[in-house]
């Protein structure tokens, strides 16, 4: 019940500060929104397009571990999952304070439980990410990063919540671990390495098992899958 506390008030406190505290929307916000996604990057600095795309990887890891999780929770994981590609953790943290532990899977792995709970996922997203951090970090603008940083709400924002991600990733590691009954105390520091942490996790977890596929019903297994 605390854990359940603590995730709504840090809710409602982000997003406070992102609509009354953080600085205001600049003028070019859409357009530059706008040319982000369509990749039209002629004269943005590298290191907002690097961070603009690394936020659209950060969804995914947290699906690797959702939509696994949310087979035993009396709500659904997947609005929640597929939200955070729009606004990251603003739309995680409602998940985290609602889901109970849930330690256990029961039932057959679907397609996409397959896709997201292979290690292969894991590794195209590190190389993605390495190269995007490469990128931004090489040809990058810090000092013009810094300035956007301080009067655009939109950047400052989407930094804030590239933070949020990498600190509330472990809450979720425990039940994740112990669904595939792996004990390893060294992967919770790694796990909050910032974007390579809990990219490290989804590259090395074992797999997940199948528990309990003999014991339920066959009504049951289709509403599982």
């Amino acid at each position: 019940m605390v854990n359940k506390i603590g995730f709504g008030l840090l809710w409602l406190g982000v997003i406070a500060y992102a609509f009354l505290l953080a600085p205001p929307d600049a003028p070019n916000t859409f357009e530059l929104i706008k040319n982000l996604s369509t990749g039209q990057w002629q004269g943005i600095n590298p290191f907002i397009i690097a961070l603009f795309n690394v936020m659209g990887i950060w969804p995914v890891i947290y699906s690797a571990i959702l939509f696994i999780d949310g087979r035993g929770q009396k709500i659904p994981a997947w609005p929640f999952a597929s939200a955070s590609f729009a606004v990251g953790a603003f739309a995680l943290l409602p998940y985290l304070a609602l889901r109970n532990s849930n330690p256990q899977f029961t039932g057959k792995k679907n397609a996409l439980i397959k896709a997201l709970d292979s290690r292969i996922t894991g590794i195209v997203l590190t190389i993605a990410a390495a190269i995007l951090v490469g990128y931004g970090l090489l040809a990058g603008d810090w000092v013009d990063f810094v300035q956007q940083w301080q009067t655009s709400r939109f950047i400052h924002v989407m930094s804030l919540d590239f933070c949020l991600l990498s600190l509330l990733f472990p809450a979720l590691l425990g039940d994740d671990m112990a669904r595939r009954a792996w004990k390893n105390s060294s992967i919770w520091l790694i796990s909050f390495i910032p974007l390579f942490g809990p990219l490290f996790y989804l590259c090395v977890r074992p797999p997940l098992p199948e528990v309990g596929v003999d014991k339920i019903s066959p009504q049951q297994q289709a509403t599982a899958n």
